[in-house]
């Protein structure tokens, strides 16, 4: 059941940030299952208080199963351990706390003090991946980074430097837009955005509660204002960052509802951009490259996952850009180690997840 309760916490995606991914199953005391809900932030009800709505008087001296810590404190809505413990559940089971300080520890606290049997643990592992995005949000008091190239087996994003070049099959490509579904905004070097001229949006045909927020690091100021970035600005936000004086290309951009955000320090200062990225309520970015800016993030340390998506051919050459440059490791000792590498096949190609060993 707490597998169950995360699986309900996983519809959310999408439609939750800058808040968790919450899912809740109350099972009667038979163990028959008797309410299941899940938060979706636009509805206010959280996923336990619509649980028990279903379950109505089967939840007495039953069990509730939820995917993160129910919450002890009055916000938009009553506390969730009142609403359990009203309701007469004798037992809950839960993975792991809430990080965020108003809660963590102090729902199961609570819970235990009314006689509520908790159990926790169970899953943790699963659960905490499911929240990693709203985990690191509260831990590191910054949005998450997750790292996405598409490459050759050489490791080459494109045939030459200012050539496009599409790297994925149809197949990866549908796992890209999936992965842009479930963030909260998609982040490119200002040569990307020149050269390949993106639309940077979230394909996957699945609803979400807010647009794709599209981000420019382009010191060059080199975007141009007929870019498809430029012109959809009504369908989806774009802001660039940059330290460019070019007052008038600004205020062309701004005209188009671009949002540019001038940095004395330029924008490779990775930690201004992902503060003032926090400052907006995103929770989550998803680094597609290119070349030097994703290797400013390795360098930086500012990676918190990262999924290559490998096709099976070799490009070759001297020119080809590699998919991730910067200063580099001066040893393997301090390369970028992965942990919990995952590889599957998807289409013709072949991708690896991982996290960050630091």
């Amino acid at each position: 059941m707490t597998r169950r309760s995360l699986d309900r916490a996983a519809e959310g995606i999408g439609h939750v940030s800058p808040n968790p991914l919450v899912g809740c199953v109350i099972t009667s005391r038979n163990g028959e299952i008797v309410g299941e809900g899940t938060y979706i932030y636009d509805n206010l009800i959280h996923a336990e208080a619509i649980a028990l709505e279903k379950a109505g008087e089967k939840a007495r001296g039953g069990t509730a199963f939820v995917s993160l810590e129910p919450h002890d404190h009055h916000g938009k809505t009553p506390p969730c351990t009142e609403a359990l413990i009203n309701a007469g559940i004798a037992r809950v089971v839960c993975p792991i706390e809430d990080p965020n300080p108003l809660v963590s520890g102090r729902g199961f606290e609570t819970l235990r003090k009314a006689g509520v049997d908790v159990v926790t643990g169970l899953l943790a592992d699963e659960a905490a991946r499911l929240n990693e995005q709203f985990i690191c949000w509260h831990q590191k008091k910054r949005p998450f980074v997750h790292l996405k190239l598409a490459m050759s087996l050489d490791g080459r994003i494109s045939l030459g430097k200012s050539v496009s070049t599409a790297i994925s099959s149809e197949a990866a490509g549908v796992r890209v837009q999936d992965l842009r579904h479930s963030h909260d905004a998609i982040l490119v070097g200002g040569n990307t955005a020149a050269v390949d001229n993106p639309s940077l949006t979230d394909r996957s045909g699945k609803k979400r509660r807010r647009p794709l927020v599209r981000v420019i690091l382009d010191n060059r100021l080199r975007t141009s204002v007929d870019s498809i970035v430029a012109s959809t600005t009504a369908a989806a936000p774009t802001i660039i960052f940059t330290n460019s004086e070019d007052g008038r290309k600004i205020d062309e951009l701004t005209e188009k509802g671009v949002s540019v955000i001038v940095s004395e320090t330029g924008a490779r200062d990775l930690k201004f951009v992902l503060e003032s990225l926090r400052q907006m309520d995103i929770q989550s970015v998803l680094v597609e490259g290119g070349t030097e800016i994703a290797g400013a993030f390795v360098d930086a340390r500012l990676i918190d996952k990262v999924t290559l998506i490998a096709a099976p051919f070799i490009v070759g050459g001297h020119t080809a850009p590699v998919a991730i440059g910067g200063n580099g490791a001066r040893s393997l000792e301090t390369a970028l180690h992965l942990n919990d590498l995952f590889v599957e096949n998807v289409g013709r190609d072949v991708v690896l997840t991982g996290y960050p060993s630091f």
